[in-house]
């Protein structure tokens, strides 16, 4: 693989992490493993567990996502604002990309 696509894939990919929880959360509701799991299984890249976890935090902390304890495990939902900040991303995604693959 070039290191170029390398790069690429890292860049949309773990320093991305926030927009794919968004999207799963707005899916379904989940806890952190599962989501990791899912990650890796929908868009072929699996983060470390740590990573999630302070992704999770950050994204709870500031308010776009909510948490409920069920059992031993935390459930995350997306909020209303997660809702705006995903949309938010998805347009900026659609503008780029088209400004760059515009023939």
């Amino acid at each position: 693989m070039e290191p170029e696509i390398k790069r690429l894939k890292d860049k949309i990919g773990i320093e991305l992490l926030w927009i794919y929880i968004l999207a799963l959360l707005k899916k379904k509701s989940s806890h952190s493993y599962l989501l990791r799991k899912k990650i890796e299984k929908e868009f072929g890249f699996l983060p470390g567990e740590v990573t999630v976890y302070v992704v999770m935090y950050k994204l709870k902390s500031r308010g776009y996502v909510s948490s409920k304890k069920d059992e031993n495990k935390i459930v995350y939902s997306i909020t209303k604002k997660g809702n705006e900040l995903l949309k938010t991303a998805e347009k900026i995604f659609n503008e780029k990309t088209k400004k760059i693959f515009k023939q």
